[in-house]
């Protein structure tokens, strides 16, 4: 498992945070996602043989959010 830190300028909102959550939760690759509501932190921990980072971006990217 690797561990990504990414910064989400819209994750410092309940609504987008739960749309956010709900996405990841989504990606069977993705084990597990922390959200720091104070200032947009997404650490997320998944399987690196079966997803890239940069997947995971273009996935948040398509739904809309802005990675800082």
């Amino acid at each position: 498992m690797q561990t990504m830190t990414i910064y989400i300028k819209e994750a410092t909102a309940e609504k987008p945070i739960q749309s956010l959550e709900g996405i990841l939760a989504d990606v069977p690759e993705v084990e597990r996602a922390l959200i720091d509501v104070e200032d947009g932190e997404v650490k997320i921990t998944f399987d690196e043989n079966q997803i890239s980072e940069e997947q995971i971006i273009q996935r948040i990217q398509i739904e809309g959010f802005h990675i800082a």
